[in-house]
């Protein structure tokens, strides 16, 4: 009675409900632990804002490796690539964002 669902995408890697269900349960725990670090007012905040950070990094890694099925494989190759290349753009966009800010700030108001 019970089968265990399977599905093959584009690059030939077979994916289980398991799989799925790991991925999804990962996801509650990192965003249960997020939503703990905040409402409970962790201290110092230093701290709690490099617990959300490593949160939300391994939220994006799970994401990544058990919804989107990424991986190191040769066929994944070109999808990584153009991740990796979004990722340098967005910093780039949000990194000139803070400094233009930052600057003409300091200038207006120094």
């Amino acid at each position: 009675m019970s089968e265990k669902h399977a599905e093959h995408t584009d690059a030939g890697h077979q994916v289980s409900t398991g799989k799925y269900m790991v991925g999804f349960v990962l996801a509650i725990i990192l965003t249960v632990a997020s939503f703990a670090i905040v409402a409970f007012g962790v201290k110092p905040a230093y701290l709690a804002i490099i617990g959300l950070v490593l949160a939300a990094t391994v939220q994006i890694l799970v994401h990544l490796h058990y919804f989107l099925h990424l991986d190191r494989s040769k066929e994944m190759e070109w999808n990584l690539i153009s991740i990796v290349f979004t990722v340098l753009i967005v910093f780039i966009f949000i990194a000139g964002t803070v400094w233009v800010i930052v600057t003409l700030n300091s200038r207006l108001m120094g």
